[in-house]
């Protein structure tokens, strides 16, 4: 067996080894599924420092129900988010399940991005502190670190911000906007991303904000000279890697166990 063969082998076998997005037996197993991650989520958000008063919301589909969603309470802290106090509305903003009411934004927002996304079963947004800062310039990444070609040719800048988003047909453009990516800039606003899984919206957002942090970091550095971008091929390649879904739910895993060791009242 000459080396590339080899090499292919031990990638295969490794593969493998991998843990894999799971299966269900039922539409209800994987609703307490998809509920326990988006708890975890909004607990990783705050212990993160993603939280702004009760600005933020991350929601899931509800697989039982596909046209309602799972979204956290109204005012209730990322950080005293559970499974039990999770809240599921339709895409005309009515509480069908849970004792709170919604944040309208997250109604606006992402009812649209469901509707017109339905490979799209988790969306992510927050008023970060990088995502903000970076959002204030009107403009897209650049692809100077492995792992913002995670975003490469993937996300867009929504630069048509209308105030705070209370109607629908701003969700609607945000939506329009963002598209079939996976995340969007909103100018003046903060950080929009999408996915397959809240494992991988989760995902998404977190290693986005921090790439944020990275070009801010690396623009005052240079003192306003050019930052030197990866190659187009570079970029390319490292994106089929970091920026798979497959890559953005392996990449939540070890901080979903983590929190859940930290705090497994989430699960409640």
């Amino acid at each position: 067996m000459n080396a590339p063969d080899k090499n292919a082998q031990r990638a295969m076998e490794l593969m493998k080894a991998l843990p894999m997005p799971p299966t269900f037996a039922t539409k209800e197993e994987e609703r307490l599924h998809r509920k326990q991650r988006l708890a975890a989520a909004f607990r990783l958000f705050s212990k993160f420092g993603f939280d702004e008063g009760v600005a933020g919301h991350i929601t899931a589909r509800d697989p039982v129900e596909p046209e309602t969603f799972w979204v956290n309470p109204f005012a209730v802290h990322f950080s005293q988010i559970k499974v039990s106090n999770l809240i599921r509305v339709d895409h005309e903003g009515n509480v069908i399940e849970g004792n709170h009411p919604v944040n309208r934004a997250a109604f606006v927002i992402h009812s649209r991005v469901h509707q017109m996304r339905p490979d799209v079963h988790a969306a992510a947004h927050a008023h970060s502190t990088y995502g903000r800062a970076f959002a204030a310039l009107g403009r897209t990444l650049d692809p100077i670190s492995q792992d913002v070609c995670a975003f490469y040719n993937d996300h867009v800048l929504y630069d048509d911000f209308g105030g705070v988003v209370v109607e629908l047909d701003e969700g609607a453009r945000i939506a329009t906007a963002l598209g079939k990516h996976k995340a969007a800039i909103l100018q003046s606003h903060g950080l929009l991303t999408a996915g397959g899984s809240v494992d991988e919206a989760a995902w998404w957002f977190i290693t986005m904000e921090r790439s944020c942090q990275v070009q801010l970091m690396a623009m005052a550095a240079s003192g306003g000279a050019p930052l030197r971008a990866i190659s187009e091929a570079s970029a390319k390649q490292a994106y089929s890697i970091v920026g798979s879904s497959f890559a953005g739910w392996f990449q939540f895993q070890p901080l979903y166990a983590r929190i859940v060791k930290e705090q497994p009242d989430l699960l409640e």
